[in-house]
């Protein structure tokens, strides 16, 4: 997965991870020739007392290392804009993607997963490019360069080496082997703990009115030692491979040292020629080291890719269609033709057999008992959802034929929890049509009746939002739902059961206001108020995703016993009758 990700993502850096090759072998190279100059000043200069010779070459090591240098800061930020950019990149196909989910997908995922794998798990993922661009190619050149320049210097030592390496090699695979599955349970602890964070946050009034502080603490306590107790698994195993990796370091620097002294006292070795060993010893261990450090974070990266790749390949059940088919009537008629939808695994539909029809200058009501499916109807005319049996066509062709902007922008959706965006109020009614003046957003807010508290506010239409709408209250917020649908100019009104946030007087006010507004689109609307829809023109009656009634109020409260007994529960038998 980590591999064929970084693949498809890096491959439009391509230049600059060429650039870091090169000047990574250029920066490899310099390194691995100044021991060998260091060595010719102490056998040729200090030990011959060649001033000259030792200028010379000290000169020359010099520009050397600046060349080492250059060449190494150049390919880091070649690296680094490699990195970065592919990071960018898988960034923006995530949130395409989830962009793309239907309201199955997400609920699969969940929103603190996909929140963790659009930032977490990119951040490893580009934290691992960064680091493979400056240690993937410099480790294995300086190792392999190093053993073949310290065998130069010392050939009789060479066995030192051929213990050396494939131990420090072994110990690290043991090490990694092991580190691969608690990096998977790192990524999974993480989600565990946002979603608990992000519940008692969105839901801390409803925490502190049922005095839930403790309960909250202990589950976030638990998620959060669960955590802990997978990074120590994962820490003590990091812990453990560099004192492993200096052990075999610092023996394999004595087993040397001990050696060579023998070999140079035999007249076998120079002084120089032993330094220069030391030097490449610790070069070689120094790039196995750097390959550990990688090795150490590929695990959790290729578990991060993996995520990412889930996200990525995973299709929306809402797809596109090949060939979208033009509307063959008015695109303001909605019509269900027996729509059923039913959830992946569950038993049984939470909607079936819905049949209806809503054309222009129409207004359907549905009515029903909590869980009845009456969100879902609605989610299934903008394409939310699919119907997984029979039909839901707009303007006389299935919504799948559709294509989903065409579609979209024929509806004005106001759900039962109203969403504000960060931004001014402007901003958000300004969703619904960014070209919108503002005399077309001020006339919204009037038929929404928020013109009022917006008139009064310091700033107007350019009065920031928090995010969600928090600076407002729930039925200013819901209100400004309203205007922002309403400054669309749809065919097709979807309300949610929005005006339940509202108090009786302004639900009155708002509808009356609504009538003319949207006299000529068709209007879908869900309500749990019997005063919201007793007026609409036909209102059916849902019940476990069925519908058992259909007709008008007086109608049904005549031959529907359900729709009776929602009346009976809001309104005296008297009032009921008016």
């Amino acid at each position: 997965m980590l591999i064929r990700l970084l693949r498809t993502f890096a491959a439009p850096y391509r230049a600059q991870l060429a650039g870091v090759v090169v000047l990574q072998l250029v920066a490899v190279i310099a390194m691995l020739y100044l021991p060998t100059l260091n060595a010719d000043i102490i056998d040729n200069g200090v030990t011959k007392g060649d001033i000259g010779y030792i200028w010379r070459t000290g000169l020359w090591m010099l520009l050397i290392s600046g060349v080492q240098i250059l060449a190494s800061a150049t390919s880091v930020y070649l690296g680094a804009q490699a990195a970065m950019g592919a990071g960018r990149d898988i960034r923006a196909a995530l949130l395409h993607r989830v962009g793309t989910f239907s309201a199955r997908e997400v609920g699969m995922f969940g929103a603190p997963s996909l929140i963790t794998r659009n930032t977490n798990d990119v951040q490893q993922v580009q934290l691992l490019v960064v680091m493979s661009v400056t240690i993937l190619v410099m480790a294995p050149i300086m190792c392999v360069g190093g053993i073949v320049m310290a065998l130069r210097q010392a050939f009789g030592l060479s066995w030192i080496l051929l213990v050396a390496v494939p131990v420090l090699a072994l110990t690290m695979a043991v090490i990694i082997s092991r580190m691969v599955p608690g990096f998977r349970a790192v990524q999974s602890r993480i989600d565990g703990v946002n979603r608990v964070l992000r519940e008692q946050i969105t839901g801390i009034r409803v925490v502190r009115a049922f005095v839930r502080e403790r309960h909250e603490t202990a589950r976030f306590e638990l998620a959060n030692t669960d955590l802990t107790k997978a990074s120590l698994y994962v820490g003590r195993l990091s812990a453990l491979m560099f004192p492993a990796v200096m052990l075999i370091s610092n023996v394999t620097t004595v087993a040397v040292l001990w050696f060579g002294g023998h070999a140079i006292d035999n007249g076998t070795m120079q002084v120089g020629s032993l330094t220069a060993m030391l030097a490449y010893i610790m070069q070689i261990l120094m790039a196995v080291m750097m390959a550990s450090f990688l090795a150490m974070m590929a695990p959790r990266a290729a578990v991060s890719a993996e995520r990412i790749s889930t996200v990525l390949e995973t299709e929306s059940s809402v797809v596109p269609p090949l060939q979208p088919q033009p509307f063959t009537r008015d695109p303001g008629s909605v019509e269900f033709a027996a729509a059923a939808f039913t959830f992946p695994g569950a038993e049984k539909p939470v909607v079936r057999d819905v049949r209806f029809r809503v054309d222009p200058g129409q207004t359907l009501a549905i009515v029903g008992s909590t869980g009845a499916g009456k969100t879902t109807l609605v989610n299934l005319v903008p394409r939310l959802i699919d119907v997984t049996g029979g039909e839901v066509l707009v303007g006389g062709v299935d919504v799948r034929q559709l294509d989903l902007e065409i579609l979209r922008a024929q509806i004005g959706l106001v759900p039962q929890k109203a969403y504000l965006f960060t931004g001014t109020i402007a901003d958000n009614l300004r969703y619904g049509n960014p070209e919108a003046t503002e005399e077309e957003l001020w006339h919204a807010l009037r038929i929404a009746q928020a013109e009022d508290f917006v008139r009064v506010m310091p700033e107007g239409l350019q009065t920031p939002m928090a995010q969600g709408g928090t600076t407002v209250s729930g039925g200013q917020r819901q209100r400004l739902a309203i205007a922002r649908a309403l400054v669309r100019k749809p065919r097709i009104y979807l309300f949610d059961d929005c005006f339940s946030a509202l108090d009786v007087a302004t639900d009155a006010r708002v509808r009356e206001a609504l009538r003319p507004e949207i006299a000529d689109a068709a209007v879908i609307t869900v309500a749990q108020r019997i005063s919201t829809v007793r007026e609409a023109d036909r209102i059916i009656v849902l019940e476990d995703g069925a519908v058992v009634g259909q007709g008008t109020h007086d109608e049904l409260l005549r031959d529907c016993g359900e729709y009776r007994e929602i009346v009976e529960s809001q309104y005296s038998p008297e009032e009921a009758a008016r």
